[in-house]
């Protein structure tokens, strides 16, 4: 797969991938190499990336807890007390190995560290591989509010390498293939008919949509790169599947849900809201709405679960001046942004969500 050119730096793939890494590590004048995994990806992936590496640098392993639950600033500081512990310095590189949680709060880490440091992300899940990974954002939640705490900074690298799936449990590559669902609806009908046909679980199908992915996200955020336009589009659905992530992470009742899982119902919601304000035609979403709930289980609502939820869309990062925006679709393909939504018009999208588990 060709290399992808972000905003000042590239994206690669597998073996060219590693020689551009390994490059980077021969003509930078580093100090310390620091590999930030999870105990998963230590146990799962580090030997495999290690087998790949060529440098004289030390190379130092730091280990923190896998989950969201884990995606703090006390995290952060257990991460910056053993880099100062193990000397790192303004020439020390990051090496972030990991999902989401890891290259999201690794990039963090090494922007905040001695007033930054570089870093170099490699995802090695599917959801950190076409979205986390890919376009400059960093951060950690606050509580259970997503993503509340961060800058936009740009890694060195970004090097995608599929192996790393091979390692994951069926319902994590599930979850990364609802943020690839929504660049299918953000982007065209073709890539959403090619994300649909295929499986979440074909690997030797996936590196295709995979670089597909990253290719739509990459022109998105090189056209606005700070998210006060166009870059909003790539929140469809996250509105309410944010705050439904973050509700079923907080509340002791529930079982929490994986990222793509709450998107997934996120953009069902999104889908309905669309028909009632943007003009999305009712069986284009119904069809859309239906192809999603063929991969994702149905979770259960009641009205104070979604009251609750609603409360929650206030922390939402789109928001500005007390109103709550929304992104919607007119067409597959075709977005408008900045949309505002009632109340009422939530509790009925829901109830949509419903129902297409009762026909």
């Amino acid at each position: 797969m060709q290399a992808i050119h972000a905003k000042n730096y590239d994206i690669v793939f597998t073996e060219t991938g590693y020689e551009k890494l390994n490059s980077i590590l021969k003509q930078k004048d580093y100090s310390i190499l620091f590999v930030l995994v999870d105990s998963n990806t230590h146990e799962n992936c580090l030997s495999q990336f290690l087998q790949n590496v060529i440098t004289t640098l030390t190379i130092e392993i730091i280990e923190i807890e896998p989950g969201e639950e884990f995606k703090n600033l006390e995290t952060c500081e257990g991460v910056w007390s053993a880099l100062s512990e193990l000397n790192a310095d303004r020439q020390s590189l990051l090496i972030n190995l990991g999902g989401g949680v890891v290259t999201d709060l690794g990039g963090f880490v090494a922007c905040c560290f001695k007033r930054g440091i570089d870093f170099i992300n490699i995802p090695t899940t599917l959801l950190a591989m076409v979205d986390a990974s890919v376009g400059g954002k960093t951060g950690v939640d606050l509580g259970p509010l997503k993503n509340q705490i961060g800058v936009i900074s740009n890694p060195q690298l970004v090097l995608v390498d599929p192996v790393f799936l091979e390692t994951l449990p069926e319902e994590e590559l599930r979850s990364g293939y609802a943020e690839m669902l929504k660049h299918g609806l953000i982007h065209s009908k073709s890539y959403w008919d090619d994300v649909t046909s295929s499986s979440y679980s074909a690997f030797k199908d996936l590196g295709d949509l995979i670089h597909k992915s990253i290719l739509i996200k990459n022109e998105v955020v090189l056209e606005d790169p700070f998210e006060k336009g166009i870059r909003k589009s790539l929140n469809y659905g996250h509105t309410l599947g944010h705050a439904i992530e973050s509700y079923f992470m907080e509340s002791p009742s529930k079982t929490r849900l994986l990222h793509g899982e709450a998107i997934a119902i996120g953009m069902i919601l999104a889908n309905f809201i669309s028909t009632q304000l943007t003009g999305l035609n009712a069986q284009e979403a119904l069809d859309s709405a239906k192809a999603i709930t063929k991969i994702y289980p149905f979770v259960q609502f009641d009205d104070s679960d979604i009251e609750a939820i609603i409360t929650l869309l206030k922390y939402d990062k789109k928001n500005s001046h007390g109103s709550i925006y929304f992104v919607l679709l007119e067409d597959i393909g075709k977005v408008k942004l900045n949309q505002t939504v009632s109340n009422d018009l939530i509790f009925n999208a829901f109830d949509f969500y419903k129902n297409l588990w009762n026909k």
